[in-house]
């Protein structure tokens, strides 16, 4: 199978999309499928033995990491050239509009089944940055172009509900998975826990590992803290929380290690003791697959899709508010037989969510979209809520400016 796949993120950034995309463009290559890469330019041509195709873009100021690109007339060259049999759209805000167009047009018989999938709860952040009261124009816009798809994929069952009681069509689920050779216990380092504990190894280390921005809520973390004196946290990640963090967590045990990646990041969740994530907007959690594999015991948010990965009580622990996550941290600390009983649970819990079978499950989807637009294109010709008397472009320019405008006050 040939897919071209759009996405608004990729390599050189790090971050959870871009780790999913490379390990399941990884085993789409190993299955024997040709993947063609359209991406923000990032100085990288080839992930994997596959072409991408950098589209220039900018950065946002405020999160340089970012780069917002858009459609090129070029890109329909490539696509004639390439001949995909399926396009698959990662979160399309802007770059990605070419995916739904594309896919869709007739011109020269260019017509291929799209997928779409959902990995940012992009409404939820409104919240955070005092735009909730726009929460319901954005559906509006996520509907316009989700049910131009074949296939809409979510990577927790929580996140396909979401989606259904949005108004969203035909939504599968894609589910997330997490490289257990990679993330391990037998990465435990001494060095990394004495730089995690700022020379402290024998203090009870709690970990926290993601971007740091308002939507994470990591100031619940501090009660924690209050409440455990002899704990320490580690904040791996960057964002832009930082100062206001710093300021939040001064005069506490709080190291801020900033980025780690590859082994370095490995050994710090196995070198840790407890992983907390406050996050209430998660649509899968990928740090937390991350902290189990490394026999992490997790204490996470009742939120999002991490109820679906975690078993409460057995793999990990689930809380409903502060004081919840605190007593359950208190436990976990005085009690080393349960710290070990989790410990054990949430690795094996991980080594059933493994890569291989992600992207078999992946390419079912993509075989029933080809088979869906073959079978019965007269499903997908009529997209809900598009507006009479705007062309295609008009529509879709709309709803970039929309996300762009947002994404620049979220980032």
């Amino acid at each position: 199978m040939r897919i071209a796949l759009f996405t608004e993120t990729f390599i050189p950034k790090v971050d959870g999309i871009v780790t999913t995309l490379c390990q399941t463009v990884k085993q789409l290559k190993g299955l024997g499928h040709d993947v063609l890469i359209i991406a923000p330019e990032g100085g990288v041509t080839e992930y994997e033995q596959c072409r991408i195709v950098g589209i220039r873009g900018h950065a946002l100021p405020l999160y340089p990491e970012l780069r917002l690109s858009f459609p090129q007339a070029s890109i329909r060259r490539i696509l004639d050239d390439f001949q995909p049999d399926v396009i698959h759209a990662v979160e399309p805000i802007l770059l990605g509009i070419a995916a739904l167009y594309y896919a869709r047009s007739t011109g020269d018989g260019f017509r291929v089944p799209l997928l779409i999938s959902y990995h940012t709860d992009l409404p939820k952040y409104l919240a955070y940055y005092k735009l909730g009261l726009i929460e319901p124009y954005i559906w509006p816009l996520l509907r316009m172009r989700h049910n131009r798809a074949a296939v809409n994929l979510c990577t927790s069952e929580t996140m396909v509900r979401q989606l259904r009681d949005h108004g969203i069509a035909r939504v599968a689920l894609w589910p997330g998975a997490v490289d257990t050779g990679r993330f391990q216990p037998a990465f435990r380092s001494e060095a990394m826990r004495a730089r995690l504990s700022q020379g402290h190894p024998e203090s009870p280390l709690l970990l926290y590992v993601g971007r740091l921005s308002p939507e994470k809520e990591i100031e619940r973390i501090l009660p924690v803290l209050r409440a455990v004196p002899q704990a320490r946290l580690a904040l791996v990640g960057d964002g832009p929380h930082r100062r206001a963090l710093q300021k939040h967590f001064a005069g506490f045990p709080a190291f801020m290690a900033g980025f780690l990646h590859g082994d370095e990041l490995a050994a710090a969740y196995a070198s840790s003791d407890i992983f907390i994530m406050p996050s209430p907007t998660e649509t899968l959690g990928l740090v937390v697959l991350e902290a189990m594999a490394s026999g992490l015991p997790v204490v996470a948010a009742r939120a999002g899709g991490i109820p679906d990965i975690i078993n409460d009580g057995t793999s990990g622990f689930l809380f409903d508010d502060t004081a919840q996550a605190t007593t359950t941290v208190q436990r976990l600390v005085s009690n080393p037989q349960l710290r070990e009983s989790v410990s054990h649970a949430a690795r094996e819990a991980a080594l059933n969510r493994n890569w291989e079978a992600a992207t078999d499950q992946l390419v079912e989807h993509y075989q029933a979209a080809c088979a869906m637009w073959h079978t019965a294109p007269a499903l997908l010709t009529a997209p809900t809520e598009e507006r009479p008397g705007l062309s295609f472009f008009a529509r879709q320019a709309l709803g970039a400016a929309t996300f762009f405008a947002l994404r620049k006050l979220l980032e």
